[in-house]
């Protein structure tokens, strides 16, 4: 689902920034003037029963085309839009969404209409999309707002199921669009007039009891803007890159998601749901426990100190060691008969990348004691944000490494596929991008020269791309593997279902699996008697049943498709990838 565009949830202390800002002042259209039916004066203020009031945040006017997300008034014929969810979005999500907010709110929050906003040439396509989307969203009457690229004037009709009505039109219902600043709105509280004459205290009161009904909605709606906003700093791609990467990151994020589960308000409706507040309550107090004492062990005797001082020279080792292993490969390495041109570029290559690496920890080296001191520090907010640091500490430092084996499965790849499609080419073959297939094709005898000549060049410099590529990947999955122990154990402190396993051991009636009878008495003449145990359920069965959801950011690859990867040389990440298929 898109982005979700909002204004006032940055103006509470701890909420989120907004995501859409109001532009300028001129950027912001004038209300669409509407001329007052026959019969009332120019100067009435009385509004007439057929103009249907849309309030439209101001923040949403830049805002890119998708719904209208608020509350229908129908005391008021109104209707007050909240966001603008964008495009793309899966309607079933929006509906969830919906429904998790107005249960939060006990607000009757829906999808009021659409939002074309057109930046550039108008696209007769877009146009039908939105058009059909109120078949999916039903509600009357469905509201579509369009606002013209360079004009300050927008287009606004309303249209039902019975009778079609659009702005303009007479004897019609007429749309007036009324602009609110909702930071202001959700911060202010209305209040009733002062004391005032007679008629115009009752017209005031009326006036001030409709829009009780906007102030309302907009503060009540608070938790859509929490929910579905987050800061707009953190959705700059550097940002937003290293954000969804770093495993601390991801750590903090899923802790922040059980304390809110914890502290809610909303009381549990089964005892599922209590047994899994119960749950992620144990855990989090075991992590902080664990984290108080790993912080407690490394302030004592000073550890933190020392293993400040065994870090560089174990950086240097490890350093020394790759360009051992480097000067071995730009040999024979084991008798094996290399390329030698390419054997001089490839190592020299690495050796300068070593050496850089070298320099850089030799650079950060003072600052090393004063790292781990903060590191050590962040152990108070849990064992698991410990860990997590220490996997993205393990990254940095083995970044040479990564950056080794990224430039050897390219060049690898490369080759790979380059032979793979010189081997079509021997056999009257050509891969058809449009089909996604393998089609017949006839080559002259140049073509087929020149194939030749490539395919002979590359086979001969596979060997030596091979092994840079072997070794490098097996530095690679080395450290994948430590990392992947570290996330493991991460992984199962935040799942175990702590509560229930201590419940099982302490009051194993509590988690019944079925019950079993035996025999107390059984004599001629005399009632059966019998005695009813309870069956407790196994240790095997309550962490299935009660166990937490993890962070599930890291891939899950099957046997099959990782060797595949490794076959071809594709790129293995320790996260999740958006176009991962698991096998």
């Amino acid at each position: 689902m898109g982005l979700v565009s909002r204004g006032a949830a940055a103006a509470r202390p701890g909420a989120a920034s907004v995501v859409v800002r109001p532009g300028p002042p001129d950027a912001i259209p004038n209300p669409i003037p509407t001329l007052p039916p026959k019969g009332v004066a120019p100067g009435s203020s009385r509004v007439p029963s057929m103009v249907l009031k849309a309030f439209f945040p101001t923040c949403c006017a830049s805002a890119d085309s998708g719904l209208l997300v608020g509350r229908w008034v129908p005391e008021q014929s109104s209707a007050v839009v909240l966001a603008v969810v964008h495009f793309p979005f899966i309607p079933m999500q929006v509906k969830e969404l919906l429904a998790q907010v107005q249960q939060a709110s006990r607000v009757s929050i829906a999808v009021l209409g659409t939002w074309c906003h057109r930046r550039q040439e108008p696209e007769e396509s877009l146009g039908h999309f939105l058009e059909g989307l109120g078949a999916i969203f039903s509600h009357e009457p469905w509201l579509q707002l369009c606002r013209e690229r360079g004009s300050k004037f927008w287009s606004c009709k309303a249209t039902r199921r019975q009778v079609p009505t659009s702005f303009g039109a007479p004897g019609e219902d007429q749309v007036m669009l009324i602009f609110y600043d909702q930071r202001k709105v959700l911060l202010s509280q209305l209040h009733p007039p002062a004391a005032l004459p007679d008629r115009q205290a009752g017209d005031a009161t009326a006036s001030a009891g409709g829009l009780a009904a906007v102030f309302d909605t907009v503060a009540r709606s608070e938790v859509l803007f929490r929910t579905v906003s987050t800061c707009w700093v953190f959705k700059l791609w550097p940002l937003s890159f290293i954000w969804s990467k770093l495993s601390t990151c991801e750590q903090l994020n899923h802790r922040l998601e059980q304390l809110k589960l914890i502290f809610s308000p909303q009381k549990a409706e089964n005892p599922s749901q209590l047994m899994r507040k119960a749950n992620i309550l144990v855990s989090v107090l075991l992590d902080v426990a664990l984290g108080l004492t790993l912080l407690s062990w490394l302030h004592g005797k000073d550890r933190i100190g020392q293993l400040a001082d065994a870090l560089v020279p174990v950086a240097d080792r490890v350093a020394e060691e790759l360009q051992h292993l480097l000067q071995w490969l730009m040999g024979a390495p084991a008798g094996l008969k290399m390329n030698r041109a390419l054997d001089q570029v490839l190592g020299r290559f690495f050796l300068y990348h070593i050496h850089l690496w070298i320099s850089y920890i030799h650079l950060m080296s003072p600052f090393i004691e004063r790292i781990l001191w903060h590191v050590g520090l962040s152990a108070c907010l849990g064992l698991t944000i410990a860990l997590s640091i220490l996997s993205d500490i393990i990254a940095l430092l083995t970044f040479h490494i990564y950056c080794f084996y990224v430039y050897g499965a390219r060049l690898y790849c490369l080759k790979i596929y380059g032979l793979s499609s010189l081997w079509r080419l021997f056999r009257g073959k050509k891969w058809n991008v449009l089909r996604q297939r393998v089609d017949s094709c006839s080559y002259d005898l140049d073509q087929l020269f020149i194939g030749t000549l490539l395919f002979t060049v590359l086979i001969f410099l596979l060997p030596t791309t091979a092994l840079y590529y072997l070794v490098f990947t097996l530095l690679r999955l080395l450290v994948v593997t430590v990392q992947g122990l570290i996330h493991l154990l991460v992984d199962l402190i935040n799942s175990l279902p702590l509560y229930a396993l201590g419940l099982r051991l302490c009051r194993p009636y509590r988690l019944a699996a079925g019950v079993k009878f035996r025999v107390l008495e059984h004599e001629a003449g005399r009632p059966l008697r019998l005695l009813m145990q309870i069956n407790p359920l196994p240790y095997g069965r309550v962490v299935h049943t009660y166990r937490l959801p993890s962070c599930g950011c890291h891939p899950k690859h099957s046997w099959g498709s990782l060797c595949r990867k490794l076959f071809f040389g594709e790129l293995i990440y320790p996260w999740r990838q958006r176009g991962d298929k698991q096998d």
